[in-house]
């Protein structure tokens, strides 16, 4: 199975990835501006500390009097063996260099510090730095950094659909001018309402492709109204003059059963070539004109003249009518219809037999047939252009039931195909207009 693409509309897609973007480099810069506070504080109240300690343990040792120096934000503590200071238990156990500790503070919070701290033999020199209002202004910092991330997020939105509605306002109208002409019918030049840039091109390009198709379709206007004249007058003079002869009184049996076969070969060619030029039309639905047919005095046609094809084979032909059916349409147009699907019964049948039921369910006709039947799985596709069933003999071009499908659009009619539980398969045509 094919995986489904969700596809969002262009101008979602740019808001999108402006917002995106937008929140993106905003979030990246924040990120930035913290990870480099951070590390800078740590780099240089680390080092400041190193040093300040070096110095005090060197002026310590210059003058062992003078244990308390002055430092602006740090306090200094000497122990040794012989001289208890005020240090913290916990503070004994630690190797020289920084190190970043928290305490209560006394008052239910907490007391962040770093503590640099230098061994020497028979003295420990500690130096604490007070950090908790470093903390707090990072804090600070940090929330303001979000807002900002938020602010330029919301910014960046607003921005998106501001822009993206300025960049596909030509595209947004290029489509409405082309569905507009679609729905009129008239090619109506793009072009001059767009600028001369990628919009104004693609407007270029559609107007060429208009130009050539309205050609194409005058072309073949003009080629389907000369097959209407030029056809229509040999096949009526066939038509005419076998009448005549069969209307002759010293016809033998063989030869008045050859002029029928023309007869009904002319019909049936006069009843198809009326059925594609109602085809070939632009329009979208079947004229009204009020004709109705009678579906089973045109299915005892049908069957009259495609006998022909079953031979010799052994192949019994029934028809069965559980209720009258008449239908808004010319008996040509249903005869062609009926024609393709009762002639691939008979052809693909080699024995057995074809029953035709007409009025089955109300407003429908069935053929059933003993063939070698169709997969569920081939039966829609078998009503596309050029696709013949897998037992399809012959030199045929597997148009028949793709024009059955056709003339079905175009008169609100239902068909379909479907394997047969007994063997064979099962056509069926709905003459009933669809809800």
């Amino acid at each position: 199975m094919a995986r489904i693409q969700y596809r969002r509309r262009l101008r979602s897609r740019i808001v999108i990835s402006f917002v995106l973007f937008g929140f993106a480099l905003t979030a990246l810069f924040a990120l930035s501006a913290v990870y480099l506070r951070g590390y800078l504080e740590d780099k240089l109240i680390g080092e400041a500390l190193i040093k300040n300690v070096d110095d005090y343990a060197a002026k310590f040792h210059e003058d062992p009097s003078n244990e308390f120096l002055a430092f602006q934000k740090i306090v200094g503590y000497v122990y040794s063996e012989r001289k208890f200071a005020n240090v913290p238990f916990a503070w004994r156990d630690l190797s020289s260099g920084v190190h970043d500790l928290t305490e209560p503070d006394g008052h239910g919070g907490k007391l962040v510090y770093k503590l640099a701290v230098r061994k020497d033999p028979g003295y420990w020199f500690f130096l604490k730095y007070d950090t908790t209002q470093e903390r707090h202004s990072q804090r600070v910092l940090e929330g303001a950094l979000v807002l900002a991330v938020l602010g330029f997020s919301v910014l960046a939105l607003v921005l998106g659909f501001w822009l993206s509605r300025r960049v596909m306002s030509p595209v947004t109208e290029l489509a409405r001018r082309v569905q507009a002409m679609g729905g009129s019918g008239k090619a109506e030049p793009l072009a001059p309402h767009f600028a001369n840039d990628e919009v104004g091109a693609l407007a270029a390009a559609f107007d060429e492709y208009a130009r050539k198709l309205t050609a194409l379709v005058e072309r073949d206007r003009e080629f389907n109204a000369d097959v209407s004249h030029e056809l229509r007058t040999p096949l009526a003079v066939i038509a005419t003059t076998t009448e005549l002869l069969l209307n002759a009184e010293n016809l033998t049996a063989k030869v008045r059963e050859r002029l029928k076969r023309i007869e009904r070969a002319s019909r049936q060619s006069t009843e198809l070539t009326n059925a594609l030029l109602l085809l070939s039309r632009s329009e979208r639905s079947a004229p009204v004109d009020g004709e109705t047919t009678d579906v089973a005095q045109v299915v005892e046609q049908v069957i009259d003249v495609y006998r022909a094809h079953l031979g010799k084979k052994p192949v019994a032909v029934r028809m069965e009518v559980e209720s009258a059916v008449e239908v808004v349409a010319p008996s040509s147009v249903v005869a062609v219809a009926l024609g393709n699907l009762i002639g691939n019964a008979f052809k693909y049948t080699q024995s057995g037999e074809v029953v035709v039921t007409v009025g089955a369910g109300g407003g429908k006709l069935t053929v059933e047939d003993t063939g070698p039947g169709i997969k569920p799985e081939d039966a829609e596709r078998l009503f596309e252009r050029g696709v013949r069933g897998e037992g399809a003999g012959g030199k045929g071009a597997g148009l028949g039931l793709a024009i059955v499908r056709r003339l079905c659009e175009l008169y609100d009619w239902r068909v379909s195909l479907a394997p047969r539980p007994q063997g064979g398969a099962v056509a069926t045509l709905d003459f009933r207009l669809r809800a």
